[in-house]
């Protein structure tokens, strides 16, 4: 039913509320002889709700409150319920569930819309879209369910409940020493006439509540199969509250028919929502949707993800440097696989693999190690171009260089690419590339070996080296001089392998382990002359290296006392 059809309502001209307070007693004889009407038609052993009937058109909803950050869980909601609808041809309806006055603030309403768009999860009816069944938010929506709300009344599937709060505590008081379920106990499910109108006359506050039929419920769910209830420790429940304010269930089902949803994918724990709702579907002649409830998202404990587990709302993550398309692909793959071992996809692969029937039931376990090894490859997948532009930018905002493009940061991104899974990760590779921890390195136990084989007589004939300038005359030569150094530089000393490169790469740039050697040194000589590193860095050049390395003390070293105070610059 679209909002147009409504239009003319004599209750959407009347306004939402207050109730009435008076009644004509023909109109409490009417719905007294409803009432005896829906007891012995709706009070059956058991029944299940049709599913809706369309034109085959698939329109799904997300509906969020806005009442904090979109929690992961609520995003990879809104995925499945994006990748059904684009798998299906259909349409994508954002709504918000706004009737939670206290907590909903504009200001998360607009957070989650942010979140929703850097995700790419675009909408297609719903804020900043519009579309035909609007409003799309239920705080604007409250004259279509005072119809509904009043529509029920006169039909006898709810009646006014004028208890008290003191009486329904007094109530739950009673069913817990009788080990009973809290449920209403009915006490004006049969008042009569005379004491309803009595009541309504004095003003006496009332809610409207739902009259829960005998017997049991069932429903099929996608994920779930068939699910069913046992409709005797239900008890009456209430739509309306005394302040005129509907109830989230009540909301959700006038909403979900209103706005023609044929599916509602949605977590687990709303499952036990699904039994008053379908009672309210039935009451009103809709047709129910079909509904998929989705496994709940773990901690890795098992528990519920919470705020105490880390991160765990969509913002904190873009914050963090994560990719939208690495959450994206992440947030699938809990719960849901294409039945084979790929885990990398595009979010147009996974429009073309998904299908509802292949999410898993059991709770998914999030895992913050595998969503920053996702967001790696999906760091490393970019465009070339695009990688280091990322980068780039990082490195000059954070301080680290003061330039944002050129040759030295086109081979340090290629250089340090596999080790970067978040951009921030840049900022780490470059520095260790940057620094030269020699002290350090020298004294400890690691580099025994190295210092036993003659560390410096190596060390004095590349010192040798540098002074002729034929090392810095083979760097300006890039690789191919450099490699050709390298080779006749272990000719004249007799080394090779292990025994040539741990040396140099050692003295050079003051580490045992790194990336390709001669791309690191290259890109320390390009540094050095380009000055390009910020001097808050602290980067020591070649030229400063290798008038650190003529200060050793080798005797020293290799007698294992520590090196002198003069040294001490050398340590980064």
């Amino acid at each position: 039913m679209r909002m147009a059809i409504l239009g003319g309502s004599p209750w959407i001209r009347m306004g939402a509320f207050p109730f009435e307070v008076s009644a004509s007693k023909s109109n409490l004889l009417y719905r007294q002889r409803k009432v005896l009407q829906f007891q012995r038609s709706f009070s059956v052993s058991a029944f299940s709700v049709p599913e809706q009937k369309s034109d085959g058109t698939v329109r799904v909803r997300f509906a969020p409150s806005p009442t904090g950050n979109l929690h992961v869980g609520g995003a990879r909601t809104a995925l499945f319920n994006y990748l059904f609808a684009r798998s299906k041809g259909g349409k994508l309806v954002l709504r918000i569930e706004d009737t939670d006055l206290e907590r909903s603030t504009k200001e998360s309403e607009e957070a989650m819309l942010k979140d929703l768009s850097w995700l790419g999860l675009d909408w297609d009816e719903g804020p900043g879209v519009g579309g035909d069944y609007g409003p799309y938010r239920q705080s604007e929506r409250n004259y279509l369910y005072k119809h509904y709300a009043d529509k029920l009344l006169q039909s006898g599937h709810v009646y006014r409940c004028f208890c008290s709060n003191e009486e329904l505590e007094k109530m739950k008081e009673i069913a817990k020493l009788q080990q009973l379920p809290p449920v209403y106990t009915g006490k004006w499910a049969s008042a009569g006439d005379d004491k309803v109108q009595e009541e309504l006359e004095r003003g006496t506050p009332y809610t409207y509540r739902f009259r829960v039929p005998k017997g049991s419920l069932k429903i099929n769910d996608i994920i779930r199969g068939e699910v069913s209830w046992n409709l005797d420790t239900l008890g009456d429940f209430v739509i309306m509250r005394s302040n005129g304010q509907p109830v989230y269930n009540f909301c959700v089902t006038v909403d979900d028919a209103t706005m023609a949803i044929s599916h509602v994918i949605r977590a687990e724990e709303h499952l036990p929502n699904t039994l008053r709702q379908a009672l309210i579907y039935k009451a009103l002649g809709f047709s129910m949707p079909h509904f998929a409830h989705v496994s709940l998202i773990l901690a890795p404990d098992r528990s519920k993800l919470s705020k105490r587990h880390g991160a765990t709302s969509v913002g904190q993550f873009r914050e963090m440097g994560y990719l939208p398309q690495a959450m994206v692909n992440y947030l699938a793959l809990l719960g849901w696989g294409d039945g084979t071992e790929d885990e990398f996809f595009t979010i147009e692969k996974l429009v073309e693999k998904f299908t509802i029937e292949r999410v898993n039931k059991s709770g998914a376990i999030f895992d913050s190690t595998k969503l920053r090894w996702m967001n790696g490859q999906h760091l490393r997948a970019l465009p070339s171009k695009e990688l280091t532009n990322l980068i780039g930018e990082r490195w000059n905002t954070s301080g680290i260089l003061t330039v944002s493009a050129g040759p030295f940061i086109d081979e340090a991104v290629q250089l340090l690419k596999d080790g970067i899974d978040l951009v921030v990760d840049a900022d780490e590779a470059l520095n260790n590339l940057l620094s030269y921890p020699l002290r350090s390195t020298l004294q400890s136990d690691e580099v025994k070996s190295i210092l036993e084989d003659k560390l410096s007589e190596f060390s004095a004939s590349l010192l040798a080296a540098y002074d002729s300038g034929e090392i810095m005359a083979a760097l300006e030569e890039g690789h191919a001089g450099w490699q050709k150094w390298v080779k006749g530089f272990g000719k004249s000393l007799k080394r090779k392998g292990k025994s040539l490169f741990m040396p140099l790469r050692l003295l050079l740039t003051g580490k045992l382990h790194g990336p390709d050697m001669g791309a690191s040194i290259i890109l320390l000589h390009k540094a050095g002359v380009t000055g390009i590193v910020d001097p808050q860095v602290g980067f020591i050049t070649l030229e400063e290296r290798f008038k650190m390395l003529r200060q050793i003390d080798w005797e020293a070293l290799s007698k294992d006392q520590p090196l002198k105070e003069t040294t001490a610059s050398i340590s980064n």
